[in-house]
Parts: structure tokens; C-alpha cells; sequence
């Protein structure tokens, strides 16, 4: 059953024509002609009306229909296009033009949201690298100007002067190294290089690297109980042990004093190897989970600033997983903790 929003134009040139035969055919048999003529004059009439009225939708409405179709895709049309306007659009019905019109409009709202969106980050990231950058310099231009300034005499203030500007130049290398890695992982210039490895053996390794600091606070680090079984994993070993760092290092910058660290591996379909660290730290607001792993995203400028850092490991770590194709992520909870996570594929069978 048909309803008037959705006449095609066939049906809207029957439409109007009925009624003009119609009442072209009783005009015809009220004065008496007789039903013969009556029935061809509607018989004609039905004719010419329906091709006047579909000629003219074809030649007005459609023209325009056509034109809103160029506007909206805003290409010169192909021959494929071409024919897609000449035949495809005059069987669509108004209703269904409005429907694309409509969607194509949804579709650039959502476009535009998403370039305000983009441009916002950009200048986020831009106000932040500046920061990070100016931080380190001015803190170096100090050292050497009061150096300079006849404070290089004084041999006690001038080798504190020269390691505190050693300390802030290796801040100023780290971030440049950090930044140049995400841009070679970004463009597929940072190679894998891949092989088998038992995952909990690197967890457990990184737990050993930073134990001195673990310690500091009295936290303890451990494979959960449930997960020592090892599980073979394939992928870039250095890449993924330098995700394990970042996220357990962060778990013992923002880990509780007497707080734990954990680490599980599970395999999760016969085919992956979930990954995750755990802790029972401050944990994460969760306004702050969408953008954790942005650039320079910082949960708290203040105490973030304090525990150092480039503000690039967790963005680097996201690459590094989405490089071997796989995905990372976070879970959270105020004064409850925090879990971080990303899969891997099982080890491949190789070849004897």
C-alpha cells in the first residue's frame, strides 16, 4: 500500500491526471455525447496530463533535485554520477531525497563537530609542548645567566648550577626522543621487530627495574595468584616491556604508601593474551578516562608536574599497542585504583 510521502513521480503525474480526465469525461457525457466519447476523451485527456505533469516534474523538480545531489557531494559528476542523476534520482520519491538531504546533513554536522573537536586538542597539545618545552629552557637560561652573572666563582653554587642544568637538559632530551618515537610509530617508521616470549617473565623483569622505587614507598609488586602459569605471547618484547614500564612506573608515582601492584595475563579466546597492571593507588576521575592516553593529558596539572615526566608515556604506550594491531585500555576508580590493559596474540607456531 502506497502513501502520498512516498509517490514516485509516475505515480504522482497518475495522480493529477485522473482528476483532469475525469472530469474532462463527464463534461463530455453531461452534454450528452454519449458514453463512447466520454470514455476517450478520458482515455486522452489521462494521456496528455500524465505526460504534461511528469514531464514537468522530471524537467523542473528533479532539475533541482539534481543540483541539491551537486551541492551536497560538491564534485564535478563522473559519467557513473551522470547516469546515477538521469536515472537513479527520478525514481527516488521526494520523501527519499529528503531522507539523503537529511542524512548527508546529520553527517556534516558530525564533521564539523569533530574538526572543532580536533582543532581544540590541537591547541591543547600546542599550549601544552610549549610548557613542557619552555620549563627545561628557562630553567637552563636561569643556570647560565646567574653563572655568567660572576656565579661560576663560586665553585660549591656553580656545580649545583651545572647539574641542575644537566638535569633539566636530559628533561629537554627525553622529551624530544618521546616525541620524535610517537611520530615514527604514527607514520610506520618505528619497525617491530617480533618474537615468542613468556609475558609474565617481562612483567616480572620490570617489577625487579623498578623495585628501588617500589620500595621508596613500600609497595609491593606481584604476579596475581591465579595467573603464574606462563603464557607465550608474539610480539616486539623492548616495545611491550616499555609499555609494562610506563604503566607500572605510574602505578608507583600514584600508588599508596604500603600499596600493592599486580600483574595477570589470561588468554581470552584461544587466539589473544590479555595483559593487565593493577594497583590500589589514588585511581583516576573518570572525566579524566576518554583522554587519558592524549598527549601531554594531564589528570592533575599540579601533582603531575611534581612527579615529573614527559606526559607522553601513556601515548606512547597506546601506540606501541595499536601498532601490533591490538587494543589498550583503562579502568578506574577514585581512592580505589587503577588497571591498565592491552592484548596481545599468542605466540605463533614456528616452523621446524
Amino acid at each position: 500500500m502506497f502513501t502520498a510521502k512516498n509517490f514516485s513521480p509516475q505515480q504522482v503525474a497518475a495522480v493529477a491526471s485522473f482528476p483532469i480526465a475525469l472530469l474532462g469525461g463527464l463534461v463530455v457525457l453531461f452534454y450528452g455525447e454519449g458514453l463512447g466519447p466520454s470514455i476517450t476523451v478520458f482515455i486522452i485527456l489521462s494521456i496528455v496530463s500524465y505526460i504534461s505533469v511528469y514531464v514537468m516534474i522530471q524537467r523542473f523538480v528533479y532539475r533541482k533535485i539534481k543540483l541539491i545531489y551537486k551541492l551536497i557531494y560538491q564534485t564535478k559528476a563522473s559519467k557513473k554520477e551522470e547516469y546515477y542523476y538521469k536515472n537513479i534520482i527520478p525514481q527516488k520519491s521526494i520523501e527519499e531525497v529528503s531522507e539523503d538531504v537529511q542524512k548527508w546533513a546529520v553527517q556534516r554536522k558530525e564533521e564539523i563537530e569533530v574538526l572543532k573537536r580536533n582543532e581544540a586538542f590541537r591547541k591543547e597539545f600546542l599550549l601544552n609542548l610549549s610548557h613542557e618545552l619552555k620549563t627545561p629552557i628557562f630553567a637552563i637560561q636561569g643556570y647560565v645567566d646567574t653563572l655568567l652573572g660572576g656565579a661560576f666563582n663560586n665553585q660549591e653554587v656553580s656545580k649545583k648550577f651545572l647539574n641542575n642544568a644537566s638535569r633539566n637538559i636530559d628533561r629537554l632530551v627525553n622529551l624530544l626522543e618521546d616525541l620524535d618515537e610517537i611520530t615514527k610509530l604514527e607514520s610506520g617508521e618505528q619497525m617491530l621487530i617480533k618474537e615468542n616470549f613468556v609475558i609474565q617473565d617481562v612483567i616480572k623483569e620490570v617489577f625487579e627495574s623498578l623495585s628501588i622505587r617500589a620500595d621508596e614507598k613500600n609497595i609491593k609488586c606481584f604476579i596475581k595468584k591465579g595467573c603464574e602459569l606462563p603464557l607465550t605471547v608474539y610480539g616486539d618484547k623492548e616495545k611491550i616491556r616499555q609499555v609494562l614500564i610506563n604503566f607500572i612506573d605510574n602505578a608507583i608515582k600514584y600508588g599508596k604508601q604500603n600499596g600493592i601492584i599486580e600483574g595477570s595475563a589470561y588468554k581470552i579466546d584461544g587466539k589473544k593474551v590479555l595483559v593487565e597492571i593493577s594497583d590500589n593507588g589514588n585511581g583516576i576521575a573518570e572525566e579524566h578516562l576518554p583522554r587519558i592516553f592524549e598527549r601531554f593529558y594531564r589528570t592533575d596539572l599540579a601533582r603531575t608536574r611534581k612527579v615529573g615526566g614527559s606526559g607522553l608515556g601513556l601515548s606512547i604506550a597506546k601506540h606501541i599497542v595499536e601498532a601490533h594491531e591490538e587494543a589498550i585500555h583503562v579502568r578506574s576508580k577514585t581512592d580505589v585504583g587503577t588497571t591498565f590493559g592491552f592484548t596481545l596474540p599468542v605466540a605463533r607456531t614456528q616452523a621446524v
